[in-house]
């Protein structure tokens, strides 16, 4: 029994080493996206070439007016945006929400996001792997936590743009956006899977990829 007792806390503890990314070995590794090495992040920058713009992002300060049909858009600083990131293990990003403005369900399989509502008043809500949704209203200055890989979304259903910040615990916590996902992948997901799944026919599918489609140019 103790035996057992004792392989219990060490696997609890590699689970929880492994629940977020590597810790880092060295002072900086800024990301060098020329680098050819292929590795689970990215190559570290020459340090003689590292510079204060390397760790500097300026995209969160002012709001960006959504201009799309769920009325919200995401301004992400992550590794991608902050080379400086890399090895890290944290990014932000923020979410402006026009009057009624939706940030659709959607999952983050790297990280837990803790919000934080910069304006507005939003209502958010996460879902368990049980199905059962864990909602509240927040307001400007409260923060509320969605657990790594759970779907999510929030909401403005307020008559005025509303803005928050979420932290990540990943450099870069990555985004599956659930309707996206589905009816946007490429190659397509099978109609005959989409019907089955939400037990609708085909032509409700085609409506519902037609949302997505890429809007055509002239």
């Amino acid at each position: 029994m103790e035996a057992l007792f004792a392989y219990v806390l060490v696997f609890a503890a590699i689970s929880g080493a492994l629940a977020s990314d590597p810790d880092l070995l060295q002072d900086l590794c800024v990301a060098d996206f020329a680098s050819g090495t292929k590795l689970n992040g990215y190559a570290c920058k020459d340090a003689a070439n590292i510079i204060a713009a390397d760790f500097f992002f300026q995209g969160l300060a002012k709001p960006v007016a959504p201009n799309n049909s769920v009325g919200s858009i995401p301004t992400v600083a992550s590794v991608q945006k902050i080379p400086g990131l890399n090895t890290l293990g944290v990014s932000m990003a923020r979410v402006d929400f026009a009057p009624g403005g939706l940030n659709p369900p959607h999952s983050h399989p790297r990280a837990t996001e803790i919000a934080f509502v910069l304006e507005g008043e939003l209502d958010v809500g996460f879902i368990t792997t049980s199905n059962v949704l864990i909602s509240k209203t927040i307001k400007k200055g409260e923060v509320f936590v969605f657990p790594r890989g759970l779907v999510h979304f929030q909401k403005n259903n307020g008559n005025k743009p509303a803005a928050a910040l979420g932290a990540f615990n990943s450099q870069l916590p990555g985004t599956q956006s659930i309707a996206a996902t589905l009816f946007a992948a490429m190659p397509e997901v099978p109609d005959n899977v989409l019907t089955k799944a939400f037990q609708i026919g085909t032509k409700e599918v085609d409506k519902i990829k037609s949302k997505f489609a890429p809007k055509k140019t002239d």
